[in-house]
């Protein structure tokens, strides 16, 4: 079948066309030829004839029309284009409309790469995916039991009591489940790929939010993998030690061990995610027998030796007395929840393998929320056992015994005093057992005590691969955005499940590099702030989505509150302080240090961000405010509508204009693109994105406007009545010379001076800008892309016939005749001869001369009007910025014979008053004199194709010629006006005088009257004023005030 490709932003269908009447004979596409092998095919949908009963190419809806790029197959579902079911069909002729149109960009035919899809897979021998309990339950699970629940979580209610205790785990698990509550509703407010954190935070908040956080979270979780790595090895080597079996020294073999368990851990990785599940799994059983044991040996009576360090079973006034806190060595209730709360920051493990997750739509909520719950019960039911069992302080010394009945007030502990031990001896000495002494009353309280270091062991090995998975998942999909260009060699994924080999090398280096070098004491609260960061942009993107309302923000999950996850967010940054204030810092300090680098980078993505909906909805609150503020003279900006066309065919009109505008106003570049409009609204259509994305790519704070009439100046009509948007509306026009007036057809001209009528009858300031060489670069841009096509479709031949040198038949024989490609593309554009090329290069060179720097020069302003003070504010404006800075601006104005001092002083005070600084100002008392013979002769010269000469005839020749040329420049025309064409020759001459060397010229326009000044006396009024002159803007204002002197 036909693959359908895209033209301009449009579907072509090859059978379709907009000539002729009558219905298309409609044929229904299969997708028998979509590359599926091995028997599969995707089904073809229901006929749309037989849904309505009649042949018809509109299309009932489907999910296919709805796919993103980069689906597995290579192919997606497409709709009939708009202009298909509008325009009119070829009589009689059959229409093919295909149902699947090819991607070519954006996909590596990986199987992550198709979860937009709602196909199930197969399982013979596929890719394997987890649901919600081994997917998301087990690891979230396994990563939150870490060893803190063996070896401090005792320590942690003998410091803060059960009271405070219980407030310390509530608080973890608020923060946590708040967190997950957020995340539920963003992985369930469309499809979830790979990446966890980093994907629901990207495509929620942008690539710079995502990409700083991405970056930081998997270099977190590759550390993670080295600290719990480092927490495995310690208990080895304490359990060597014990038994005198210690290879090197303690530090060195922490090394070793750590080292070979990192390797074997990586082992497990790399065999694929089915091994590391079922590893998860073991270690899970092992890890819930010891929690079990827990709860066992709690009831199981006490030995002497047991109560001697402080066990005794299930009494209620140990519970009681173990209430309330009893800080010790500077502890606090911060410090405290500082060293607990790391244990419970594993709740994003089973969002980190989303890509490898059936439906982490359902599966991340459902799994994250219950593994929240099932810990913190368990920490609670754990901590509750031991705070009923044991107390805070015990010697361990079976002879400190008393004799029960004894009054016991002085005691450490009543509780033990009344069960006939006597730890009294503490308040002089350290003991070293009890709830605050000893890290290993769990291994004393269970029932079977190496249980207890089996589950030590397991919940730092489950904690490191679930670490050594999460990194290298979550890196591959920093990196397959390309935000950082420099990382994309980490992308590539093998296998069937696209496995980031990879990444799995670079955490395994980085695990070893800081289990060798790294202080991980120091590396521990970092780590945790890293973790803390990702769970308050989690929160905080659910908040913004929410906030911005836009009608894309439609999460399945309906149990969150934008509030709670402010809170959520507010409460993260809070703990981030609590835990360690300068790792708080340092991970604010690196989050903003890559937010800048991405915002400067700009990656090229769009994800349709919460940041962008809110920008739009600012834009609009601030558009409707500012509709209801007066203008104010004090706030008058220059907003210009620039006709420029093609925004790259005039470049110097759109950088003047942009000098004039950027950061200061409006700029709108607007082509009008003539003729009849069906024929010329597609190209409209596909010329409003890209010459948006030219301007955004050269930094040209301006918008592209465009519109399709019959006439030019129809088109600019439209855009002067209908550009703009409450108070951000343009209120100058900007338009270049038109320096072809002479040669061209008289409704051309009638035309072009027919806008600067409307421009002031729309009470628009008009600014003409005309340079010698001109402006319009159109042909010299449309050569250089023939020729760069011309030499890449070379390239590629020749490309093709290096790769497939040995392919015969029909490809051998078109290889060897497109060779000529180039050759005849250049023999069609045929060579420019010498003296063209130079006009070219010359008029390139003028149309980019204001990108640059401007030289030492000046800016000279012929302020011969009053317009409102438009002419003098615009050069002012100039002198403003960066490339104008080195140009002085010299005023010129016109003055009376004999008082030309006193007019100069007077110009000196309005200037001082309107703060406008100028280095000179010359006052010219000579205007009113005729203009030389050869001036004059000049402009005779210029007008005389266009005159009437009806003087010269009889009365009925004069008659018939006006009749025939009312558009001629009459003789009596000439007289009215002669003093006012004087004035305007006779000011070229001052200005080839005074201002031949001057970077820049300002001069007053001169206004037609209308149905009086006929429009080739006008062109001429203009052409004379600034002919020969440097770059030249002849401006009027409205006539309203845009300068003020008062406060």
């Amino acid at each position: 079948m036909e693959k359908y490709q895209g033209n301009g932003g449009e579907h072509v269908n090859p059978a379709f066309d907009r000539t002729g009447e009558g219905p298309p004979n409609y044929e229904e596409s299969s997708f028998s030829e979509l590359g599926y092998t091995n028997g599969e095919r995707r089904d073809i949908r229901p006929s749309v004839v037989s849904a309505f009963g009649h042949d018809t190419l509109d299309r009932v809806p489907n999910i296919d029309f709805y796919r993103n790029a980069g689906s597995m197959s290579g192919h997606r579902a497409i709709r009939p284009s708009l202009q298909e079911l509008h325009e009119v069909f070829q009589k009689n002729g059959a229409i093919s409309v295909p149902d699947t149109v090819e991607d070519t960009e954006g996909s590596d035919g990986s199987p992550s790469e198709d979860l937009e899809s709602d196909l199930p897979k197969e399982s013979n021998g596929g890719s394997g995916k987890f649901g919600w309990i081994i997917g998301v339950l087990v690891r979230c699970m396994l990563n939150i039991w870490g060893v803190m629940l063996f070896i401090r979580l005792s320590w942690v209610f003998g410091q803060a009591g059960w009271g405070l205790g219980i407030v310390v785990i509530l608080l973890s698990c608020v923060v946590t489940s708040i967190t997950c509550l957020s995340m539920s509703a963003i992985c369930t407010n469309g499809v979830v790929r790979g990446g966890g954190a980093y994907y629901l935070i990207s495509r929620s908040l942008g690539p710079e939010f995502g990409g700083s956080i991405g970056l930081i979270f998997a270099f977190a979780n590759a550390v993670a993998v080295a600290m719990y790595v480092v927490g495995f090895a310690e208990t080895v080597v304490d359990l060597l030690k014990d038994n005198a079996a210690i290879m090197v020294d303690e530090v060195n073999d922490i090394r070793i061990i750590g080292c070979i368990t990192v390797l074997l851990l990586l082992g497990i990785s790399l065999a694929g995610m089915e091994w590391e599940a079922k590893a998860q799994i073991f270690l899970l059983i092992i890890l819930l027998v010891a929690i079990v044991n827990v709860f066992v040996g709690t009831g199981i009576p006490a030995t002497e030796a047991k109560k001697s360090q402080g066990f005794f079973n299930y009494q209620a006034n140990i519970f009681l007395e173990n209430f309330p806190p009893k800080f010790q060595d500077g502890e606090s209730f911060f410090s405290v929840f500082s060293i607990f709360f790391p244990a419970a920051t594993g709740i994003l493990a089973g969002a980190n393998i989303s890509g490898d997750l059936r439906d982490p739509q359902a599966a991340i909520p459902k799994g994250t929320l219950l593994a929240i719950i099932i810990t913190g019960v368990t920490y609670l039911g754990v901590g509750l056992c031991v705070v009923g069992t044991t107390v805070r302080e015990a010697t361990g010394n079976i002879s400190d015994t008393v004799a029960l009945g004894t009054f016991c007030n002085s005691s450490v502990s009543v509780s033990a005093c009344e069960l006939g031990f006597n730890f009294s001896s503490c308040f002089e000495d350290d003991c070293k057992f009890g709830l605050m002494n000893n890290f290993q009353v769990m291994t004393m309280v269970s029932g079977f005590g190496p249980l207890i270091i089996a589950g030590t062991f397991s919940a730092t090995l489950s904690s490191a691969l679930a670490s050594l998975v999460s990194a290298p998942k979550v890196f591959q999909a920093l990196c397959k955005d390309n935000i950082y260009t420099a990382l994309h060699f980490f992308a590539k994924g093998h296998g069937k499940n696209n496995e980031p080999l990879r990444g799995y090398v670079l955490t395994f280096i980085l695990a070893v590099a800081f289990i060798l070098i790294a202080d991980l004491n120091v590396i521990a609260p970092i780590i945790s702030n890293f973790f803390l960061a990702s769970y308050a942009l989690i929160n905080f993107s659910c908040f913004h989505a929410s906030y911005a309302k836009s009608p894309g923000w439609r999460p399945a999950y309906r149990f969150y509150n934008m509030w709670l996850s402010l809170f959520g967010a507010l409460l993260c940054c809070a703990v981030m302080f609590v835990i360690n204030w300068w790792a708080a810092l340092l991970t604010y300090a690196i989050e903003i240090f890559l937010y800048v680098y991405v915002t400067v980078k700009k990656p090229k993505v769009n994800w349709g961000s919460s940041t962008q909906a809110v920008t739009f909805v600012s834009a609009v609150s601030n558009t409707l405010s500012l509709s209801g503020i007066e203008d104010h003279v004090k706030n008058f900006r220059p907003q210009f509508l620039v006709l420029t066309g093609s925004p790259k065919t005039r470049p110097a009109l759109l950088d003047l204009a942009h000098s004039l505008t950027k950061n200061y106003g409006l700029c709108i570049t607007c082509e009008v693109l003539t003729g009849p409009r069906s024929d010329v609204l597609l190209d409209m259509n596909s010329k409003m994105e890209t010459n948006q994305q030219w301007l955004n790519k050269k930094k040209r704070k301006a918008f592209y406007a465009a519109v399709a009439c019959d006439t030019f100046r129809e088109g600019t009509q439209i855009l002067l009545q209908g550009a703009g948007l409450g108070r951000l509306k343009p209120n100058t026009l900007m338009i270049g010379f038109k320096k072809d007036w002479r040669t061209i057809d008289s409704s051309a001209v009638k035309s072009y001076v027919g806008v600067l009528h409307d421009a002031f009858d729309f009470e628009y300031g008009t600014v003409v800008f005309r340079m010698s060489q001109g402006l319009d670069i159109a042909h010299i841009i449309e050569a250089r892309e023939e020729m760069e096509r011309a030499v890449q479709e070379q390239q590629a031949l020749e490309n093709e016939e290096m790769d497939g040198g040995k392919s015969k038949g029909l490809f051998r024989k078109s290889r060897k005749s497109s060779k000529q490609v180039l050759t005849t593309r250049v023999s069609v554009t045929s060579a420019p001869c010498p003296e063209a090329v130079k006009v070219n290069d010359r008029l390139v060179e003028a149309s980019t001369q204001f990108q640059k720097k401007q030289t030492k020069g000046t800016i000279d302003v012929w302020w011969m009007f009053d317009d409102g003070g438009l002419t003098l504010l615009l050069p002012y404006i100039l002198t403003t910025r960066k490339k104008w800075k080195d140009c002085k601006m010299r005023i010129f104005i016109a003055g009376q014979p004999g008082r030309s001092e006193l007019d100069k002083e007077e110009m000196k005070s309005l200037l001082q008053k309107f703060r406008i600084r100028c280095t000179d100002i010359n006052v010219i008392s000579d205007i009113n004199v005729k203009p030389s013979a050869e001036s004059w002769k000049a402009f005779e010269d210029m007008i005389e194709p266009f005159r009437l000469h009806e003087s010269s005839k009889s009365m009925a020749q004069a008659e018939a010629l006006m009749k025939d040329n009312p558009w001629k420049i009459t003789d009596a025309e000439l007289d009215s006006f002669e003093e006012k064409t004087n004035l305007q020759v006779r000011l070229n001459e001052l200005l080839q005088e005074n201002s031949k060397a001057a970077s820049l010229i300002i001069v007053s326009m001169p206004i037609a009257r209308k149905e009086s000044v006929s429009d080739h006396l006008y062109m001429a009024w203009l052409d004379i004023l600034s002919k020969n002159l440097p770059p030249t803007l002849l401006m009027r204002g409205n006539h309203k005030s845009v300068l003020t002197f008062y406060s």
